[in-house]
């Protein structure tokens, strides 16, 4: 048997998890990735998912650097590699080529673009839902057959790459994550009810809660020594993932909804939306939640403004970022709750009733933060360090969803 340190890092957690080490491709054959060109430098750039397909923006100066069609709704997700992203479609994923690129060399960068496309290499999963990004692997969820794909963040686009497969008990609208021990986080359900978290070793159950109703969202948050730390959202109140066991935060209200979530790895807080009144069919919240990691506690904080579930992010330095109905970047101090910022970033709005409508979406990336503005057609940008606006750019195209790529690889995923 090949030692453990000599094999790829997938099919070493794949051992470690007590699993079979996948051999088969799990993607098509497709065509060679183009070869990028040095540039002197590089931008984040935007994939914006509209009617009708995808949108690239060069984020510093607006300039439209592709535009592919494709039809159908389509959610797009960070794919882990700083360069492609993921989008969801109908029973698949599909990967994208935003076609940037940064190499570190010591004291310095190298710089590469070149035009944005859709590549050929797919990952099927009935009713294609969450992909989570975590610690150098991304892991796909499929709603409709329970499937959980767990690829390495750096091989996501690589045609034939290995994947390592699982599947929960049934199929249900879950989420998974690979943890740094090796050991799988996942959802258990059905598509009439969500009760239960696990972790998982292969076929072992190393740690479990049925105290989770409505299960849905997780974030991570500033690892303990004793590894992972992350939050899953219920509808009784959060559960905590900690030092190998489940903690339940206890709330005052007896329906306490926290399915949307945004950690920082800087943070020992996850920022969670709150929804407390059962029988809306559209609850608007002013409040949300502040989730201590460490003591297994919630602070709520009242924004005296709505927002939905686009609305959530982490600043550079760990803080909350709220979008807001009022048009107005929200920035939280995580550790007192103080609001220490109101940045206008667009104008009013309010959420529509169908959650697919376009609306304001708020993502991160290094020092900036990047809101589209749904009426407006717009993309601002706003430097979150120096607290205001500095780019505004038409789009020309009504924003659905948005992915930022930076070039890099995300934090953990460059082994």
């Amino acid at each position: 048997m090949t030692p453990k340190h000599l094999l790829p890092p997938l099919a070493a957690i794949a051992l470690l998890a007590g699993c079979a080490v996948p051999t088969a491709p799990a993607v098509p054959t497709a065509s060679p990735e183009p070869t990028l060109t040095e540039v002197s430098a590089a931008h984040p750039r935007a994939v914006i998912a509209h009617d009708g397909g995808l949108t690239t923006i060069d984020t510093a100066t607006g300039e439209t650097v592709g535009t592919t069609a494709l039809d159908g709704f389509l959610r797009l997700n960070d794919a882990g590699d700083g360069r492609h992203v993921l989008v969801t479609r109908g029973d698949e994923f599909l990967v994208f080529d935003a076609a940037l690129s940064v190499e570190a060399h010591g004291d310095h960068s190298h710089y590469f673009a070149g035009d944005p496309r859709l590549t050929d290499v797919g990952y099927a999963a009935a009713k294609a839902g969450h992909v989570v990004v975590h610690d150098g692997h991304t892991v796909l969820f499929g709603d409709g057959d329970g499937s959980i794909q767990v690829v390495d963040s750096l091989q996501v686009a690589r045609p034939g790459a290995t994947v390592w497969r699982t599947s929960t008990d049934a199929p249900h609208h879950g989420v998974a994550v690979q943890l740094l021990d090796g050991s799988l986080l996942l959802t258990q359900g059905t598509e009439e009810a969500r009760n239960t978290v696990q972790v998982k070793r292969g076929a072992d159950v190393l740690a479990e809660t049925e105290d989770c109703p409505g299960s849905h969202g997780e974030a991570a948050a500033e690892p303990t020594e004793g590894g992972d730390v992350f939050v899953i959202g219920c509808t009784t109140g959060p559960v905590i993932y900690r030092d190998a066991t489940f903690h339940k935060v206890p709330v005052t209200d007896a329906y306490a909804r926290t399915g949307n979530l945004a950690g920082s790895p800087d943070s020992s807080i996850v920022l969670a939306d709150y929804k407390s009144d059962e029988t809306a069919e559209h609850e608007r919240p002013t409040r949300v939640a502040l989730i201590d990691t460490v003591n297994d506690s919630l602070r709520l904080v009242d924004l005296g403004s709505s927002y939905w579930f686009r609305s959530l992010g982490r600043g550079p330095h760990g803080e909350g970022l709220v979008l807001t109905y009022d048009g107005s970047l929200q920035v939280i101090d995580p550790d007192t709750g103080e609001v220490t910022a109101k940045i206008p970033a667009i104008g009013a709005w309010e959420e529509k009733d169908d959650w697919q409508e376009p609306g304001p979406i708020l993502r991160v990336a290094g020092g900036k933060a990047f809101v589209t503005d749904a009426e407006g057609a717009e993309l601002v940008v706003i430097d979150l360090d120096g607290g205001k606006v500095v780019g505004r750019h038409a789009l020309g195209i009504t924003p659905v969803e948005m992915a930022i790529v930076t070039g890099e690889p995300a934090a953990g995923n460059d082994h």
